[in-house]
């Protein structure tokens, strides 16, 4: 039973009766409710007036101890309210935070991503803008390299055409020159008082050279054979030095002769070197420079060659080496790491008729020993469960273990009521304690009891 307050409606009440006799919880045993009723039964009654302030006391005390529960009750809910409320609150304002900073490192990416494709604009757009001054410069050079390229082809055509003439003028008139030469032994070789007619005779010869020869150069013109033509050309032509040679050692002296016997080749042949020339050129030909020049770029390919295939020798050399040590080093990893997986693989190796612990051997191995691919294991495979629970325990905003959330032990929760129960005095009176009650008192305090069981009942 808790103590009356000291006012009740602004008024001071008056003190309570002494207590006597000893005093007794509201639980009390059905021993002590009997010895009770026993004593008030034997008792004197007690003044009426005394037994109206006992049960207003009572009644008091009980409505001061539900208000004072209901107060204690409402203090509780609006403390855990207004812890509820503050925590709803900081919830709310933390979130605002979040959404701000999450806004602004939006609004910032945004940003950047905005000034990053501006600059990557602009850059296409100066690479482009660049690439296509290039194209138009290239165009340009290549253009007037183009009509440097087609003057100097048009001039160089021209000096040519011009040489060739030339070359065919003077070829031309060396043979004239050359038949002149060789004519007068010729027909002084033919010349007969009586027949006079065999003066034509040698001319037909030199003639014979000459339509032999033009008909060579239009055979090489129009892109025919011409060994045939060119063939008839020097039977004439060694034909009229035959005759130069043999008339002018008999009737004339060896200069003479052998000079002849010169001209009527030369003539010819000069011609024919002439025609030489361009039948080369009408089949390409190289010349000599050309050859020369074709023969040093054979060998600077053979070199480079050469060349490339030593330093590929020295980068598959180098990379083997890399290999074996690369594999050496990995070998003594496994070893290490791994030592009875490597023991069995080795075993593994020796049964399968290998040398070294490849890697299928390996990967055999490992899923003998510890029962997986490498890489995979029962630890590993336990510590990646283990992630992904608290991966999604933390996504899910709960515990890992499953138990529910953590509350301080002050906080109320929403549907709980905070009932005020002080501990019931039981056993022997200490001395010094509490003065006894008096007979009406614990008759009062009996018929609170019964009272207060029959109201929770």
């Amino acid at each position: 039973m808790t103590a009356s307050p000291p006012k009740v409606n602004g008024h001071v009440r008056p003190p309570a009766p002494p207590v006597l006799g000893d005093w007794q919880p509201i639980e009390a045993t059905p021993a002590v409710e009997t010895e009770t009723a026993a004593e008030a039964a034997t008792a004197p009654a007690p003044d009426s007036a005394l037994i109206v302030q006992a049960q207003a006391e009572a009644i008091r005390s009980k409505a001061w101890a539900e208000a004072e529960e209901q107060r204690l009750a409402a203090e509780a809910e609006k403390e855990a309210a207004l812890k509820l409320a503050e925590a709803e609150a900081e919830a709310i304002r933390i979130k605002a935070e979040e959404d701000a900073r999450k806004a602004r490192l939006a609004n910032d990416r945004a940003e950047r991503k905005a000034a990053e494709e501006q600059a990557a604009s602009e850059a296409r757009i100066a690479e482009h803008n660049r690439r296509r001054e290039e194209a138009d410069r290239a165009r340009e050079i290549a253009a007037r390299q183009a009509d440097k390229e087609q003057q100097a082809e048009t001039a160089n055509a021209k000096a040519v055409e011009k040489s060739s003439k030339r070359w065919r003028n003077v070829a031309l008139g060396f043979y004239a020159l050359c038949a002149a030469v060789a004519l007068p032994v010729q027909m002084a070789a033919f010349w007969d008082p009586n027949a006079k007619y065999l003066l034509v005779a040698p001319i037909f010869i030199e003639v014979i050279a000459l339509v032999a020869l033009v008909g060579a150069a239009a055979a090489v013109t129009d892109g025919r054979p011409q060994w045939h033509y060119r063939l008839v050309a020097w039977a004439g032509a060694l034909t009229a030095a035959t005759i130069n040679v043999v008339h002018g050692l008999d009737a004339f002296d060896p200069a003479t002769a052998f000079g002849t016997a010169l001209a009527s080749v030369a003539g010819p042949g000069m011609w024919d070197l002439h025609e030489h020339g361009r039948i080369r050129k009408r089949d390409g030909a190289p010349t000599r420079r050309e050859r020369k020049a074709a023969e040093k770029e054979a060998k600077r390919i053979a070199a480079e060659k050469a060349a490339e295939e030593k330093r590929r020798a020295a980068e598959k050399k180098a990379a083997d080496e890399a290999a074996r040590e690369a594999a050496k080093q990995l070998a003594e990893m496994r070893q290490a790491e791994f030592e009875d997986v490597w023991k069995h693989a080795r075993k593994l190796a020796a049964a399968l008729g290998e040398t070294t612990v490849t890697e299928t051997v390996w990967r055999r191995a490992h899923k003998d020993i510890r029962g997986a691919e490498p890489g995979e294991d029962a630890e590993t495979i336990r510590a990646r469960n283990a992630a992904e629970t608290r991966v999604d325990a933390a996504r899910q905003k709960r515990p890992v273990n499953g138990s529910s959330q953590q509350v301080a032990s002050q906080v109320l929760g929403a549907k709980q009521t905070r009932v005020y129960n002080p501990p019931a005095r039981r056993g022997v009176r200490a001395k010094g304690d509490t003065p006894k009650q008096s007979q009406g008192a614990r008759r009062q305090a009996s018929i609170a009891a019964k009272n207060a069981r029959s109201n929770a009942n």
